[in-house]
């Protein structure tokens, strides 16, 4: 499954386990004493104080069973029960490349999976789409909200190979910019829509294109971006910490629309 979630109100401290532990970096909060439940595909599974309200989907799913808009809704029951005090923010974080849907010395571009592409854009750039969909609404009725997309450094410069990947990031900083718009126009200039733009972190995800999978070591790839970067290293999840905090509050209270690049450099380097 594919991660989703949504950070609530001004608190956020991530319950035990392993997965949560790493969302703990994404982006933590000192605020309200906020009392705030925690969805799990859909199902209330707690109630917590001083914490967020987190609704964890798989977005390609409205794909395996063939039927339209499935996801969105799911979405619907968690943004009515959450909607009853305000949406005051919403992440989109899904997203992620897989081997069916990426070029190699065994798998060409002529022989791509058609299903695989669709899923992988699905998960990409659908998943974002809908849940601005039924969130936004909220945010609409309540006249304000803060809304970030997590896209990739492969939109502004597409990965060999990961064109599945590459094109559907590059969809969601599009869409960022046309939302971000269309918010303000239509509705509200305190609705704002912005998008973070990750360089190369190393996931489970991607490791198999960033490291050797016998010894370890960096493949050429891995070594490429590494020597491509002028920092020198792959980012850390707390390097998105300091970025998304400043999106998400009065700070970057006149930045909408925008498309901030953490990538310890990769895009300001032309190679000489």
């Amino acid at each position: 499954m594919e991660r989703q979630e949504w950070w609530y109100r001004t608190a956020f401290e991530a319950p035990s386990g392993k997965d949560d532990a790493e969302a703990r970096y994404l982006l933590t909060f000192d605020g309200l004493d906020t009392l705030a439940t925690v969805y799990l595909n859909g199902a209330e599974i707690g109630r917590h104080r001083n914490m967020f309200i987190a609704a964890v989907f798989d977005v390609t799913e409205h794909l395996r069973v063939g039927e339209r808009n499935t996801l969105a809704v799911r979405f619907e029951p968690v943004a009515v029960s959450v909607g009853k005090g305000e949406i005051d923010i919403l992440i989109n974080g899904a997203g992620g490349a897989k081997k069916e849907a990426t070029t190699s010395e065994q798998l060409s571009f002529f022989d791509l999976p058609e299903d695989a592409v669709r899923c992988f854009f699905d998960l990409n750039f659908m998943g974002s789409f809908l849940a601005c969909q039924v969130f936004g609404r909220y945010m609409v009725e309540q006249g304000s909200g803060y809304i970030l997309n997590i896209a990739s450094m492969a939109a502004d410069r597409p990965l060999t190979r990961s064109v599945a990947y590459s094109a559907a990031k590059a969809a969601t900083v599009n869409f960022t910019q046309w939302l971000a718009v269309h918010m303000s126009q239509e509705y509200s200039p305190d609705i704002r829509v912005n998008a973070l733009m990750p360089g190369f972190f190393l996931t489970e995800q991607n490791k198999f294109l960033l490291l050797d999978e016998q010894s370890g070591e960096l493949t050429e790839r891995g070594q490429r971006i590494i020597t491509h970067t002028p920092m020198g290293r792959f980012g850390q999840p707390e390097d998105l910490v300091g970025p998304a905090l400043m999106l998400l509050s009065d700070v970057a209270a006149f930045m909408h629309g925008a498309i901030v690049a953490v990538d310890g450099g990769f895009s300001a380097f032309s190679g000489v």
